[in-house]
């Protein structure tokens, strides 16, 4: 009787637990985040400017662009907290050595060349944008410089990408060039203290390991309950300052803005009642509810700019 060779097996079950790994090395929640500011960018300049043709191509461009510094950034993290990440974050295709460090460092200089030769063939806009933010991804986690041993640094790296160079890089590219809109800089600002939050947020799941490599975290400094309360507030005042200016802003429709803007905000209070700072596990999935609000606000903005 004929045998089938394993070799022969199906494509996908032989190429799935790569793709898989490959996937929770690009951080999939990361990459959620870049494709819908990407998308939310250009909706807004679709919803400034009707005459701009809604042709998917013109997304396709600029999403490969920082989906590939998307993955460089944190694949390059990765690369250099292995050790940390065993204890951290043992999932992670490097700790758990389903990567190689050859291949991570592969991974990470294709995508590093990608994301900088996509972008040179866009506009200057974008990689300016894009240029930035590898700059600052790579100050961030190599030596010997590594600004993430700093709670300071770390989270003004992370905001500032996040929050002002991604925004405003991706309006201009869309836009092709200046005046950024008054509505533009409020979701700027919006995201940039949203961002702070995250990134003051993201350690906290984290501290045996961080402790062990002396990775000085606010979290470590300040304890877990100040950290996670500073987040809330800064949270509660980033969606209380788009209620309070949304009839100011030109071109949105501000009930809509408004009545979204505080579901979330409760939404979140309701959510913070029920967590226990004490399990690793709740706080993991509070920090990824927080990511989920950061996604739905690159989805309520655009609805407001068209329905304005």
């Amino acid at each position: 009787m004929n045998r089938i060779s394993p070799r022969h097996s199906n494509p996908i079950q032989r190429y799935a637990p790569w793709l898989y790994a490959f996937w929770k090395f690009s951080r999939p929640h990361t990459i959620i985040g870049t494709t819908l500011s990407v998308l939310g960018l250009y909706l807004i300049v679709l919803g400034s400017n009707r005459q701009l043709l809604p042709h998917p191509t013109l997304l396709i461009a600029p999403w490969i662009a920082c989906i590939c510094g998307n993955i460089y950034i944190v694949g390059l993290n990765q690369l250099e907290d292995i050790a940390i990440d065993k204890i951290n974050k043992p999932h992670l295709p490097l700790a758990s050595g389903e990567f190689s460090i050859w291949q991570g460092r592969t991974i990470v200089f294709l995508t590093g060349m990608i994301a900088i030769a996509v972008a040179i063939s866009q506009s200057p806009y974008l990689f300016a944008m894009v240029g930035l933010s590898l700059a600052i991804g790579t100050l961030y986690s190599l030596p010997p410089v590594r600004l993430k041993r700093f709670p300071f640094w770390a989270s003004l790296c992370i905001f500032t990408v996040r929050g002002a160079i991604v925004n405003l890089g991706l309006f201009l590219h869309f836009n092709q060039g200046f005046p950024i809109p008054a509505k533009v800089w409020a979701l700027t600002i919006f995201i940039l203290v949203f961002t702070f939050a995250i990134a003051i947020f993201k350690d906290m799941p984290d501290t045996e390991g961080d402790r062990q490599y002396n990775i000085r975290t606010l979290t470590l400094k300040l304890g877990q309950r100040p950290v996670f309360n500073l987040a809330r507030a800064v949270l509660t005042v980033c969606y209380l300052s788009i209620v309070a200016i949304a009839f100011f802003l030109p071109g949105v429709n501000a009930p809509f803005l408004v009545l979204s803007h505080l579901m979330a905000l409760s939404s979140m209070w309701l959510r913070s009642y029920k967590i226990d700072l004490k399990d690793k596990s709740e706080v993991t999935r509070f920090y990824q509810f927080i990511w989920k609000l950061f996604f739905l606000e690159y989805l309520i903005f655009p609805a407001a700019c068209f329905l304005g």
